[in-house]
């Protein structure tokens, strides 16, 4: 629909101080976490993003009171045996996280419980947490045995140790919950690292969490105390503004108090192998999560090849990075990374599709794409596929093409960054 298109134009430079949403990642999981511990928990800073309002609404059906001030929300916590069951379906919206961790957190509970969401959510997989919960002891039905609507019968858990077969934050997520609940040990092995911010958040709030290479073991049963804690800056959110200034010649940009975890931080480690110009100014971490400034600025950018071990840590970051590939020496070239064809759209097939239309050489693989460097882009009218990563991907291509880009169904940024393109033109000139 053309009300809710966005069209961008081109920049000469980016310059300012930003400060980003709070990070959509550690929301969710401090807010969860908080619903299940015993006393209340404060949050700062939490994200204004549709998919933690998606999370507070289902912790809300689930007899979990929430009270909201501005960015700061406070939960009442109802403890690991006292959460309600719900008059009606949860409705997690157009948010994977909230029903794919809060999967674990159900299968803990004595009656069951229904998952929905949008027609978006509805197309993503789900069998890849059912899997395990199921081993845990917990009954979980879904249609074709993988898309919502999910249906968990939670109850008597027994812990399992469980091998992560792809890396999934996600998925280690639902396991490390249910664990809470379980009776013995819970281990979860992984062989290659993925954000590890439910690892952080379970032990702030007094869980039993060990942590070695490779292996995180929680024990069940273990009372959760809720605190005090402000969420970093999003580095995903950042992550657009900082490929913004590190493409355009003359920018300088500081981005304020982002989350610099090192399991989410890959994708400036990126930028700087590349030769960007971008500083790091760490600051006192915030209840174990590492935090800093940001400082840009515009830069030549090699290009390279970005796959293996990169791609769980940088996973929300791929479709900027196949956009700024129009803009390197050598291209970018990213493989290993078919999880993209299971987000909220297919974003390869998406990524591809509008780099084309822009005038792209780019190149489609089953894991992944080829974008040629040293492209310059002619501008059009792109989609955002209802997804809001493309979005705000194809938000910056159109700083730094010959003309400008406009995005339609733009609106879907409030997924995770509302205030998106009020801050990119703040910031453009």
């Amino acid at each position: 629909m053309e009300s809710d298109a966005v069209e961008v134009a081109p920049a000469a430079e980016i310059r300012g101080t930003v400060r980003v949403p709070g990070d959509k990642s550690i929301s969710h999981r401090l807010a969860m976490l908080g619903g299940i511990a015993d006393g209340t928990t404060t949050i700062h800073n939490f994200a204004e993003s549709a998919d933690c309002q998606s999370t507070l609404g289902c912790l809300g059906r689930l007899g979990v009171k929430v009270d909201r001030d501005g960015s700061t929300v406070t939960i009442h916590g109802r403890g690991l045996d006292g959460l309600q069951r719900p008059d009606r379906e949860l409705d997690a919206g157009n948010s994977g996280t909230t029903v794919r961790l809060m999967s674990g957190i159900m299968s803990g509970q004595p009656f069951d419980s229904t998952f929905v969401g949008d027609a978006s959510l509805s197309r993503r997989p789900m069998r890849r947490v059912m899997d395990p919960l199921r081993r845990f002891g917990a009954t979980l039905t879904a249609q074709d045995d993988n898309y919502l609507p999910l249906r968990i019968r939670g109850g008597d858990l027994t812990a399992i140790d469980y091998t992560l077969p792809v890396a999934s934050a996600q998925v280690k997520s639902a396991v490390l919950l249910a664990g809470v609940f379980a009776r013995g040990t819970t281990i979860v092995r992984e062989s290659i690292p993925s954000r590890n911010h439910t690892e952080v958040a379970l032990r702030e709030f007094g869980a039993s969490v060990r942590t070695a290479a490779g292996t995180i073991e929680v024990d069940g049963g273990v009372r959760l105390k809720g605190g005090t804690f402000t969420v970093p800056g999003d580095i995903s959110s950042a992550a657009f503004l900082i490929a913004a200034a590190a493409t355009l010649p003359g920018s300088r940009l500081r981005l304020v108090d982002v989350g610099i975890n090192d399991s989410r931080s890959g994708f400036v480690s990126i930028l700087q192998e590349m030769g960007a110009r971008i500083r790091v100014e760490p600051k006192a971490p915030a209840r174990g999560e590492p935090i800093a400034d940001i400082h840009v600025e515009g830069s030549e950018l090699s290009g390279m090849e970005i796959a293996g071990s990169w791609i769980p840590n940088v996973i929300d970051e791929l479709l900027v990075l196949a956009v700024l590939g129009t803009r390197t020496r050598e291209g970018i070239r990213i493989r290993d990374a078919s999880e993209l064809r299971s987000k909220e759209s297919d974003r390869i097939q998406a990524a591809v599709a509008n780099l084309r239309i822009l005038g792209a050489e780019v190149e489609e693989f089953p894991d992944g794409l080829f974008v040629r460097g040293q492209q310059r882009l002619k501008g059009g009218t792109v989609k955002s596929f209802d997804d809001h990563r493309i979005a705000m991907a194809f938000a910056v291509s159109g700083l730094f093409a010959e003309a400008p880009v406009k995005i339609l169904g733009a609106d879907c940024v409030g997924i995770s960054f509302p205030g998106f393109f009020r801050t990119l033109a703040e910031i453009s000139s």
